[in-house]
């Protein structure tokens, strides 16, 4: 057996006990924000076909050519981590009929894999909540996830520290058309283009447009712009989106060059970034894919949706007020046998008629001394103690830690009188 250290695999983190209570936090907001807006979960397998994602995503993409996890499993068939949730949930949906004559709002979150170079933000193993909604057309449903988006950053306090950019891919034969403009502008200038997208020419060259390579900003910035490619229908129902986006007071930014790498998406695209996260500074991204559905095999079906990168959310909410830990309302230090079994119960029985009451029964034994130096760093606000006479005449003694005040014997009547009119409204 080899004596070598174990640890976590490079770019796949554990999320310690000092960290969740954010996560925490930030997942029950996101609930809230969802619940108000009508979705309903739905939770996918980790490990999906292969064929799946090189159908949906595209085989020229990045993902597919060199980031997803994949093996030969014993059956000899292809399977992949996911490396995103939308190819899954839409095989989903086909699968269990969910889209027949339905206008559906879903969503989902979990971990996503990608075998990329770990760096802050940016994770083999990686967080996601994803947003989904099917059957519906209009501009409207678009705007409304974008103000679910915001919904979260107002409640979170993150209103001024994520920027809205959005764009239009139109339709895919508007897509076409532009890519064949694209490849002749890029063309010309073959001997400056840096390697990757030397290599994204002629497979996926709106990728090109993505790039953060500095010598390639200006040559970029030369290009031929989308937008001037679009048909009427493509136009008018980006300008309805930001027309409802308008009327609801949301700012925003016009970027042409706001593209996806995911072969399926078209019409809307949309991202929230900020500056305070460094070169990883999309938080949110989505936009419509309305020929996924009929693309793996279901009937036709318009679909808008969005992923959110839990470890960029966290990283902008560290330090907040979110993040601190409630202690303790009470620790229970029980000294002696019958003491034992006794707090055993009595704690079972305060959790029980007190709903909401944080209480930590001490455990391993030890002298009472050393149990009340536990009960004072857990930053209780009160030691509950049972000794053998206590729990001979059923009673406990109660004292504060936190502010000055005498220790007190009570029944448990009265002892739960006292936890809920004094304790808890602290």
């Amino acid at each position: 057996m080899s004596s070598s250290k174990l640890q976590s695999v490079r770019g796949m983190h554990d999320i310690l006990p000092n960290e969740t209570p954010l996560w925490q936090a930030v997942e029950r907001v996101l609930g809230q924000g969802l619940e108000s807006y009508g979705y309903r979960q739905i939770r996918l397998p980790i490990v999906e076909k292969t064929e799946l994602f090189e159908r949906s995503i595209g085989e020229v993409t990045d993902i597919v050519e060199k980031e997803m996890y994949t093996f030969t499993d014993r059956n000899g068939e292809s399977l992949t981590l996911r490396p995103e949730g939308t190819a899954g949930c839409v095989r989903a949906c086909i699968e269990h009929g969910l889209l027949r004559g339905a206008n559906l709002r879903l969503w989902y979150q979990g971990p996503m894999f990608r075998h990329e170079r770990p760096q802050k933000g940016r994770y083999r193993q990686f967080h996601q909540l994803g947003v989904e909604a099917y059957g519906m057309a209009g501009a409207d449903i678009d705007a409304e996830l974008i103000l679910l988006n915001r919904y979260w950053w107002r409640e979170l306090g993150l209103e001024g520290q994520l920027e809205l950019q959005i764009n239009s891919l139109g339709t895919l034969e508007e897509r076409r058309a532009y890519r064949e403009e694209l490849v002749t502008y890029f063309s010309s200038f073959a001997n400056v283009l840096d390697e990757d997208s030397r290599r994204r020419l002629h497979t996926n060259p709106l990728r090109i447009l993505d790039s953060k390579h500095p010598e390639m900003q200006t040559l970029i910035e030369g290009a031929p712009k989308l937008i001037d490619y679009l048909g009427e229908a493509s136009r008018a129902h980006f300008h309805g989106v930001t027309q409802l986006l308008e009327a609801a007071g949301v700012k925003y930014t016009l970027n042409p060059r706001l593209v996806r790498g995911l072969d399926y998406y078209c019409h809307t695209v949309f991202e929230w970034v900020t500056s305070e996260l460094g070169a990883q500074g999309t938080v949110c991204a989505g936009g419509r894919y309305d020929t996924l559905v009929e693309q793996l095999g279901g009937k036709a079906t318009p679909a808008v949706g969005f992923a959110l990168g839990m470890e960029r959310l966290i990283a902008l909410l560290e330090g907040s007020s979110l993040a601190a830990v409630e202690p303790p309302h009470l620790y229970m230090i029980r000294v002696g046998a019958n003491a034992e079994k006794a707090g055993l119960v009595l704690a079972e029985t305060l959790r029980h008629r007190i709903p909401g009451l944080r209480l930590t029964v001490h455990a391993g034994g030890g002298s009472f001394k050393s149990q009340f130096k536990k009960a004072d760093k857990s930053g209780a606000l009160y030691a509950l103690i049972l000794g053998e006479d206590e729990a001979a005449k059923g009673l406990v003694s109660l004292k504060p830690l936190r502010e000055a005040g005498d220790q007190q014997t009570l029944g448990l009547e009265p002892l739960l009188d006292f936890i809920e009119s004094k304790i808890l409204s602290i």
